[in-house]
This record gives C-alpha cells, sequence and structure tokens, in this order.
C-alpha cells in the first residue's frame, strides 16, 4: 500500500470539501467554532483554497477544501499536495469526492518527479483508507499514473524512441507480455512506411513497439499511442513557447502504456495488444518544464 495510506490513526485530523454554491447551507451543520472560523477569514470555497482550522491545544482541529464549482472529480488531491505532515481522515466531502475517488486523488497528489534531483525521504501526510476501499487497488492504480508522468516528465534528450522503447519492453515484461520491436530501416521492410518517414532525419532510428498480453481467446483491446518524443515541426519553426512542451508529444504513448500497466496488474479479462510508433522528428530537445 502506497507510504501515504494508513490502515487507522488515533487522532486523524477531519478533512472536508464544499461546493462554492453549497457553502451557505454547509456552514450551519458545522460546530460552532469552525463556522465562525471559516467566516471570520473570508473562506468562499473558491476551488482548491484549502482553510486550516486552528485546535484549542495549536494544532490543526480540521480543514476544508472549497471545490467552486466541482467539476473537478480529483480535487481532493489538493490536500495531500499542500497539508503538513500528519494523519487525516476523510471527513465531510461531496458523494463523488468520497471513498474510493477520494482516496486515489489524496495519492496522485503526492507525485513529485525527481529524477535530476538528490533522492530525500519525504515525510508525506497520511490519509486514513475509508472503510469499504481498497488501498492496494488504489495503489496500484496511481503508481500506474506516476509511471506515466515520469516518461512525459523526462526529457527527449534522456527519453528518446529507444528509451520509450525499452519502457514498453519493461511493462510488458512486468506482465508477463510478449514483446518485439521493429527498428529503423526495417520498418520499410515491414510496410511501415510513415513511421519510417517521420523518423528518419534523426540520429536515434525510429521504431515501432508491439507486445500483446492475455488470453488468446478473450475480447480483444487494442491500445494505440503516439510516441513522438520531440518534434521540431521538421523545419524548427516553432517559437520557444511551443518548444519547451515538445518533449510531451510522447504522452500519447506513455498514457497508453500506464492504461496497459493498469489493466494488467488488475488481471482483466482482454487480450491486450498495444502499439506504439516511436520517433524524434528532426532534432532533439532537453525542454525541464515538469508535468503537474
Amino acid at each position: 500500500m502506497h507510504a501515504s495510506l494508513v490502515r487507522s490513526a488515533r487522532g486523524a485530523v477531519p478533512l472536508h470539501a464544499v461546493k462554492a454554491d453549497h457553502l451557505t447551507r454547509w456552514l450551519p451543520t458545522r460546530r460552532d467554532r469552525e463556522a465562525a472560523w471559516l467566516r471570520a477569514t473570508n473562506f468562499t470555497a473558491k476551488q482548491y483554497d484549502i482553510a486550516l482550522v486552528p485546535g484549542s491545544s495549536g494544532g490543526i482541529a480540521s480543514a476544508v477544501l472549497g471545490l467552486g464549482s466541482g467539476d473537478d472529480p480529483l480535487a481532493l488531491a489538493t490536500f495531500s499536495e499542500s497539508l503538513p505532515p500528519g494523519n487525516y481522515t476523510l471527513g465531510d466531502v461531496p458523494p463523488e469526492c468520497d471513498g474510493f475517488r477520494g482516496t486515489l486523488a489524496w495519492v496522485l497528489g503526492t507525485y513529485s518527479f525527481n529524477r535530476y534531483r538528490k533522492r530525500q525521504s519525504r515525510n508525506l501526510p497520511k490519509l486514513v483508507v475509508p472503510g469499504g476501499v481498497n488501498g492496494a487497488e488504489v495503489t496500484r492504480i496511481a503508481e500506474s499514473v506516476f509511471f506515466a508522468r515520469h516518461l512525459v516528465n523526462t526529457p527527449s534528450n534522456d527519453m528518446g524512441p529507444e528509451e520509450l522503447a525499452s519502457a514498453a519492453r519493461e511493462t510488458a515484461r512486468r506482465g508477463g507480455g510478449k514483446f518485439s520491436v521493429i527498428v529503423g530501416d526495417d520498418l520499410l521492410e515491414k510496410n511501415y512506411p510513415l513511421i519510417h518517414a517521420v523518423g528518419r532525419a534523426s540520429a536515434r532510428a525510429p521504431r515501432l513497439i508491439d507486445f500483446i498480453w492475455g488470453d488468446a481467446k478473450a475480447p480483444r483491446v487494442t491500445l494505440v499511442g503516439k510516441g513522438v518524443v520531440f518534434d521540431t515541426g521538421g523545419l524548427d519553426l516553432k517559437p520557444s513557447s511551443g518548444m519547451l512542451t515538445m518533449k510531451k508529444d510522447m504522452g500519447g504513448a506513455a498514457t497508453i502504456l500506464g492504461l496497459a500497466r493498469m489493466i494488467m496488474e488488475a488481471d482483466l479479462p482482454v487480450r491486450l495488444v498495444v502499439r506504439v510508433g516511436c520517433v524524434e522528428n528532426s532534432i532533439s530537445g532537453t525542454a525541464m518544464r515538469p508535468l503537474d
């Protein structure tokens, strides 16, 4: 189970969440001291705003998250992104943010990309897993999302066609799938001329990855992802603002690899086929802006 989840914790701080248009009806349902504090601090339930209600002993008595219009089903990630270390539990939150979804949002909020930083242990805030929620399942899903985010956040000088194919190979191996790859001029012989045409100008050869997993008799599900690790537009015509995010052009490939990992780890009854064209269009880039 993820390090930010615990089975039980005495004295865990309750976490509440409220939509802006529900606030006037919600405040009278709270304890007088809590409601008075929220009114005194002009809490309006603006989306992602957090109010920390102090306790009589100087600690946190509760935390309240504004949901705004309530259109973000994973808004509770803001709690784990922002709260100090300690033990917390879901309190009064809307049904769409409760239980499994709220727990998943909490874990997703702990994500960080630290490949190029000196590793330091982080003292994460911890959430008590709500009753009926499978913490191990939440962890499997979140870690697959983290895997995809890591691929996207890695700049293209370290995430070229070969490295992306290696990540796919490891994904297939982890799940027991059958992996194959077609590289360079072999793409022409195997009748994949367009993948070859897009990537042939780069010093890093284009390739097509292909892996299969699951019972051959099960319903077939095919995932196809765009694996352009960096795209200059062919003639390097993009402005610098556009170039900053071009390392994310392989986000489709990263997403389906993360999804494939979820499917395999859940052992779903499908015949999974994953195909990704891995190419670099013209030149390598080194944009370092991370994915939020």
